[in-house]
């Protein structure tokens, strides 16, 4: 599809509803340099999954207030000692009163460990991996963690990638209405020209504006309201 609005025009709608534009882009993030990415410990990237993955259907406080107890219990998420785990490693977890015993969430923290160890093996570090996969082609990396991790789909991916600073947009309801009413998909994007759609659009406006995905996505999130 044509993408019916320029960045410019999608700014102003957001300004209108957050007391002008400057009020929405005193709003947006602080970006991670790609330096500090590649020198983020492995176990940061691993510990960063887990969280993503223990936060979805569970309050997010609950994980937070449990998260000493997370960090115990996969010993530092040392992605090469996870990735270890025996089975009776894994029952152990799932009796842990001071972690959430959710057996499917913890066998997929293991599986990501296993992916992280690919990683590093390929990569010299997770962090050279993240920091060198180019921006404008989020859509890639968000499959290669569906491919390859463990409940690392959907908006989950993104939600990492941002925990860890990678510079991804997050497709929340309200960006995927913005990307409706620009022109730029027809739905929520999952399809393979969905992606490509919503990947050129992304990459056109970061050439528009010079602002990062995150700024981009943030915008548009409150440019519906």
């Amino acid at each position: 599809m044509q993408i019916l609005a320029a960045f410019s025009k999608i700014l102003a709608m957001a300004g209108a509803h957050h007391d002008g534009e400057a009020a929405v882009l005193s709003t947006l993030p602080d970006m991670v340099s790609t330096d500090k990415i590649r020198s983020t410990s492995d176990d940061r990237f691993l510990a960063a999954m887990a969280r993503v993955i223990m936060r979805s259907g569970f309050s997010w406080k609950v994980v937070e207030a449990k998260w000493p107890g997370f960090e115990a219990a996969f010993l530092g998420f040392d992605p090469h000692a996870v990735a270890m785990f025996s089975d009776d490693d894994l029952a152990r977890l799932v009796s842990d009163t001071s972690i959430i015993r959710n057996g499917q969430k913890i066998r997929a923290i293991q599986d990501n460990a296993i992916m992280a160890t690919h990683i590093i093996g390929d990569h010299g570090s997770i962090g050279n991996f993240f920091a060198d996969w180019p921006v404008d082609d989020f859509v890639g990396l968000w499959a290669y963690l569906k491919k390859n991790g463990n409940r690392l789909g959907g908006k989950s991916a993104s939600y990492f990638l941002r925990e860890v600073g990678w510079d991804s947009p997050i497709m929340s309801k309200d960006v995927v209405l913005a990307l409706i009413r620009a022109g730029v998909v027809e739905k929520e994007p999952t399809s393979q020209k969905a992606m490509a759609q919503l990947q050129a659009a992304f990459n056109t406006w970061r050439a528009e504006t010079g602002m990062p995905n995150a700024h981009l996505s943030r915008i548009l999130a409150q440019s519906i309201g």
